[in-house]
């Protein structure tokens, strides 16, 4: 069957020519029309046309936005960086820290890929209770200070001996890994990192949906994923999986914007060690016959494009956003909910104060965050 072209972008004639550049030097096949003959450079708008075939590839490039950039007029090729991948796990020494790493280092040998443990640890000290001499000169607690680095040193190097012990008996694939302590605000410290070494993937532990007591990593989670480039899998404590080689279904959450296939691509070309199949699901808070004509025909041309997975849809109608996909993930048996971060409709209820943790410990679920704003899926 011949390979249909579909429009890409509606630009300017300029901003046409410089993407239309950028896209044939990565190999993509390139048509701009409707454009003015007699002034093309002061067109209003013209397509851009690509093969249907290379609009996940195209899109990548576009959301980018490096080519809008002035410098890259002249420009070959965009530039590469070549750094050695890693899949970052926070860890607080807690029962579901060793839950994550199952998670974190299977997909670290996916991705042929180091682990970094980062423990973040935190001494807070407070004006009112620092202790003064009788010239207000200012004793700091330094036996304080050592012992709790001392304390979290060992921590760091029990868990390390724990991971080797596992990898030995081969309940961990056989990653290498190393261990990172920092002080500091565990959020800002993840985020710090990821942004210094680029992370193909955060994996974080939470508490179950029974735990009620105050759960600090559970807020970090939260503001890791709202706030980093990085896609991050959220691993709660009491889930059933042992690793993702133990995923059998994952329910994509779609909202009908092309950027869902950048992130649908970047699920599928990332995880393709992993054998799943994949649920489309669209929420809506009324019944409408067009958005199942829409769930189908982006279901048809996912069949076209990744012929190896099972992909089926639903229309998940709620009046709580919670429940909702609470009891579709319990009647189809979902093992992985999936979400991507743009869906500013979307998070901007799951991230308003109290809403967040209701999300992530809304059920036993893992949830995988895909960051579009990141070419996540590339090896």
């Amino acid at each position: 069957m011949e390979d249909k072209l579909v429009t890409l972008a509606i630009l300017t004639y300029t901003k046409a020519q410089i993407l239309k550049n950028v896209l044939e030097n990565e190999g993509i096949e390139t048509y701009i029309h409707n454009v003015n003959q007699i002034q093309p450079v002061v067109s209003s708008g013209v397509r851009l046309r690509i093969k249907e075939s290379d609009l996940p590839r195209a899109l990548k490039i576009t959301e980018s936005s490096i080519w809008l950039a002035e410098d890259i007029v002249g420009e070959n090729e965009l530039k590469k960086i070549d750094t050695p991948q890693k899949v970052l796990i926070p860890v607080d020494f807690s029962k579901y820290s060793i839950k994550a790493c199952q998670f974190g280092f299977a997909c670290a040998k996916a991705f042929n890929s180091e682990v970094v443990l980062l423990h973040v640890y935190f001494t807070p000290i407070y004006a009112s209770s620092l202790p003064y001499g009788d010239i207000f000169t200012y004793q700091s607690p330094d036996n304080d200070v050592k012992n709790a680095l001392h304390k979290v040193n060992s921590d760091l190097n029990v868990l390390s001996d724990e991971i080797k012990k596992r990898i030995s008996l081969g309940d961990l694939p056989d990653v290498q890994f190393n261990c990172v302590l920092r002080e500091g605000i565990p959020e800002e410290e993840i985020i710090r990192f990821t942004k210094e070494e680029n992370p193909k993937l955060i994996v974080m532990g939470t508490r179950g949906k029974n735990q009620k007591d105050l759960d600090l990593i559970g807020s970090v989670t939260a503001e890791v994923i709202e706030r980093s480039k990085t896609t991050v899998l959220a691993i709660p404590e009491n889930t059933s999986l042992n690793d993702f080689y133990n995923v059998n279904k994952i329910a994509f959450l779609t909202n009908f914007d092309q950027r869902d296939l950048i992130a649908f691509d970047a699920l599928v070309n990332s995880f393709k060690a992993f054998k799943f199949s994949i649920s489309l699901i669209h929420l809506s808070e009324v019944s409408d016959t067009w958005n199942e004509i829409k769930l189908a025909g982006i279901k048809e041309y996912f069949r076209n494009q990744y012929p190896e997975l099972i992909i089926e849809y639903s229309i998940v109608k709620h009046d709580d956003i919670l429940d909702s996909l609470d009891n579709y993930i319990k009647n189809n048996a979902i093992d992985i909910l999936t979400l991507t971060t743009y869906k500013r409709n979307i998070f901007s209820r799951l991230f308003n104060p109290g809403i967040a943790r209701k999300m992530i410990f809304h059920s036993d679920t893992p949830l995988l965050v895909i960051n579009t704003r990141r070419n996540f899926s590339k090896p």
